[in-house]
């Protein structure tokens, strides 16, 4: 489990991806939470996946979801590397948690020597200030949809082995 000074970012249970997958509220979710993410989230969930979906957690409240899309594989620099994607409920938005639980992720990658990518709608500026604030400063232009593609870089202690 990652925790950071205000929330613990504990990885699904089969348990709670159950009651995502059959629409079955829990008493600890915020009532916004699952967002239509959360629920594409759990469509990628794999059992004792360490790189799988997390619970963002303050206090006792579920308020988010944060993950990587899969375990890591060889970018074509030769760096592992895998992407991550996140959100909150409405009412938690602006007070740091993405940032705080994205740096918690980033801490756990760069333990691993794993680089992080991650993609933002190009108008969303509350998601640009997230991972400006949190080192994703290689921009790898636009996917298929249009979504801005950014990479942090590993740390150069990490990037050296």
């Amino acid at each position: 489990m990652l925790t950071t000074e205000r929330l613990v970012l504990p990885l699904w249970s089969s348990d709670v991806v159950a009651d995502l997958r059959a629409g079955r509220r829990r008493p600890e979710w915020h009532r916004d939470f699952p967002r239509t993410d959360d629920l594409d989230a759990a469509t990628l969930w794999t059992d004792g996946d360490p790189w799988g979906p997390r619970s963002i957690v303050r206090g006792t409240t579920v308020l988010g979801s944060i993950g990587c899309f899969g375990p890591p594989s060889l970018a074509p620099d030769e760096v592992l590397e895998t992407e991550v994607g996140y959100g909150l409920v409405p009412e938690a938005r602006g007070w740091g948690f993405a940032t705080e639980a994205l740096a918690a992720v980033l801490a756990a990658a760069d333990a691993a020597g794993v680089r992080l990518r991650a993609n933002v709608e190009p108008d969303n500026a509350a998601g640009l200030r997230v991972l400006a604030k949190s080192g994703f400063t290689s921009l790898r232009g636009a996917d298929e949809e249009g979504r801005l593609v950014m990479a942090r870089p590993l740390p150069p202690e990490v990037s050296r082995g």
